[in-house]
């Protein structure tokens, strides 16, 4: 079949000569209706600019692109989608001005990130390094979208910004949890829920995390689902299954509640396998709620935390016991509120709901213990019991992540209880140890001298050797700036930037730093065995970082270019690092500062292994 013949070319002059004629006149941009208008105005091609521009051109445009309408509103969501869900559909708000407030907290978020480097690079972030953020006038959910915006660049650039941008939201977010949790803990016994505690705990140690309770009920309301499920199947008519409100009425009778615990550890330990982490019992997952429901594993505090939630969800009321060494829930078997230990049965979340009586709880333990252990736990004291076993996994090695865990674990203790002598001074002793926040040192060791005068003799040392610190720090001029060039570097290989990797333990590292000899002291070379290396101390040594996430410090002699460089995964590699440019990192500008002239002589170097690769 033929294709039709095109018709006649469209003159557009010709048909506005007709509209003339006919008494019509042309049609407008402005003649269209409103509605239309604020369609075309979203296509999503025009900028904020762009709109702005329109809506001065006439009072038509202005009333199509005015600050509460569709136009602004669609440029909002356009540029931060992620902000969406701060509003309601029915919610009356000018989209212009958030657009501005929006662009404002960016440019305010882009201007402290870049000056976080020049400013904390030679020393941790002090307490009073994020003042400048304790005093925004912006929203902070609009300053935090912008760290995340940071974070979420695409590429190997901007590792810096990074890395700054990621401690700001980190402090950011811990300081929201801890108000959400003394807001908390003012709360009446009864409105304390055991779960929104446990999230809370979760959210403080992994504040970059999309961890929040809504998410965490709601897993939890699909394995009770399962539970009434099962539960049907076995009674149809178990008040549990009938009722239709998401927490069902409690269940008065106990045989009918026996029915219901039944269930629970069928679907929880032989349907969704979840069991007790004796494997890796001390790992610090194993405390965080979102990470059991996960893994499907944990230990006896968080498991019970999840089995009395879904108990209660289900018409049956467990309570939380406290018990030395392993956490357990106890059911009353007579009358409520019975002060009678020998009226409940123990529940051991942990050992797949094994039920227990008095005499096998001890046995549980090897060792008798007092009635006032078998009592109820309030929501405070199991929140206490699952930040202590966090300070005691963090006590347990010596790494920056057990550092970090002991910090908040700290910090969630001290909200607490404030005025804990023994946890105040560990927290001095911590920051002392890590030679951080010198004056936040001082003042908690004022604090624990008035609530404790007895502990002058430790107080008084750290006060002596933290003033000796921030006098130390007071005398240094500036950064110690090195040179290849300079004759007594004249033994120094590497360069800062290269990826090496190191010839006895095959660890993958990057060059941050370096030194013409060994700067360590004696302890640490007659620990390490330098003197068992043929060149021994008297050789450069290397400032690295690992790809485990450790720094080390290497001899020379025992390090080798990488003939296969890759990205080193170290939280801190932003700190010195701006990029990796696919062959080695570029150093930031604090970073090149102090080693002027490693930029040309790295690029040298990879493009000299490039070479010799090729041949």
């Amino acid at each position: 079949m033929a294709a039709p013949s095109p018709g006649p070319e469209r003159d557009p002059g010709l048909e506005a000569e007709r509209a003339a004629a006919a008494g019509l006149a042309p049609l407008t941009l402005t003649a269209l209706p409103g509605e239309l208008l604020e369609l075309i105005a979203c296509c999503g091609t025009l900028s904020a600019a762009d709109v702005g521009r329109l809506a001065c051109t006439c009072r038509r445009l202005r009333e199509a692109c005015q600050p509460h309408g569709k136009v602004w509103r669609e440029q909002f969501r356009l540029r931060w989608p992620s902000l969406m869900k701060h509003y309601s559909q029915t919610e009356n708000v000018s989209w212009l001005e958030e657009y501005k407030e929006r662009h404002k907290a960016g440019l305010e978020a882009r201007r402290i990130v870049a000056s976080f480097s020049k400013r904390f690079f030679s020393e941790h972030v002090p307490c009073d390094g994020f003042s400048d953020i304790e005093t925004l006038e912006c929203p902070s959910h609009f300053f935090e979208d912008e760290l995340m915006s940071i974070l979420n660049m695409e590429g190997r650039k901007g590792l810096t910004w990074k890395y700054y941008a990621k401690k700001i939201l980190y402090f950011l977010r811990q300081q929201n949890i801890l108000k959400k949790l003394k807001a908390y803990l003012q709360r009446p016994a009864d409105e304390q829920s055991f779960l929104e505690g446990a999230v809370l705990i979760d959210q403080y140690c992994n504040p970059l995390s999309d961890i929040c309770l809504e998410t965490v009920q709601a897993q939890i309301d699909d394995i009770a689902a399962k539970v009434r499920k099962f539960l049907k199947s076995k009674n149809p008519r178990h008040p549990s299954v009938t009722s239709k409100a998401e927490v069902c009425r409690e269940v008065s009778e106990v045989e009918l509640q026996r029915q219901v615990l039944d269930a629970m550890n069928y679907v929880l330990y032989e349907q969704l396998k979840y069991k007790g982490n004796e494997v890796d019992y001390y790992n610090s997952l194993n405390s965080y709620i979102r990470q059991v429901l996960i893994h499907r594993t944990g230990i006896p505090i968080s498991l019970s935390v999840l089995y009395l939630t879904i108990a209660k969800q289900l018409g049956v009321r467990l309570e939380p016991v406290n018990f030395p060494s392993h956490f357990l829930l106890r059911w009353c078997q007579g009358t409520e509120g019975s002060t009678n230990i020998f009226d409940y049965i123990y529940i051991d979340a942990f050992g797949k709901g094994k039920q227990l009586k008095v005499k096998e709880c001890e046995y549980l333990i090897g060792h008798h213990v007092t009635e006032e252990f078998y009592c109820v736990a309030t929501a405070k004291e199991v929140l206490q019991r699952m930040v202590g076993n966090l300070l005691n996994i963090g006590k347990r090695e010596s790494t920056d992540q057990s550092y970090q865990l002991l910090r908040d674990s700290l910090d969630l203790y001290l909200a607490m209880y404030p005025d804990n002598v023994q946890h105040l001074m560990l927290q001095a002793r911590l920051y002392f140890h890590l030679g951080i926040w010198p004056e936040k040192v001082l003042d908690i060791l004022q604090h624990i001298q008035a609530l404790d005068p007895s502990q002058h003799g430790a107080v008084g040392y750290l006060v002596q050797h933290t003033l000796e610190h921030i006098e130390r720090r007071k005398e240094e001029t500036g950064p110690d700036v090195k040179l290849h060039s300079d004759e007594k570097h004249k033994e120094v290989c590497y360069s800062v930037g290269l990826v090496m990797k190191h010839k006895r333990y095959g660890y993958n590292c990057v060059i941050y730093g370096w030194d013409p000899a060994c700067m360590m002291g004696h302890e640490w070379i007659r620990n390490m065995n330098v003197h068992s290396l043929p060149h021994g101390p008297h050789q450069p040594f290397y400032n690295v970082l690992v790809e485990d996430g450790s720094c080390r410090y290497a001899a020379q002699e025992n390090l080798e270019h990488n003939t296969e460089p890759g990205e080193i995964p170290h939280p801190d590699i932003g700190r010195y690092f701006m990029e990796f440019a696919s062959t080695h990192y570029v150093a930031n500008a604090e970073l090149e500062i102090r080693y002027p002239e490693d930029l040309e002589l790295t690029s040298a170097a990879v493009q000299k292994i490039h070479s010799e690769n090729k041949e």
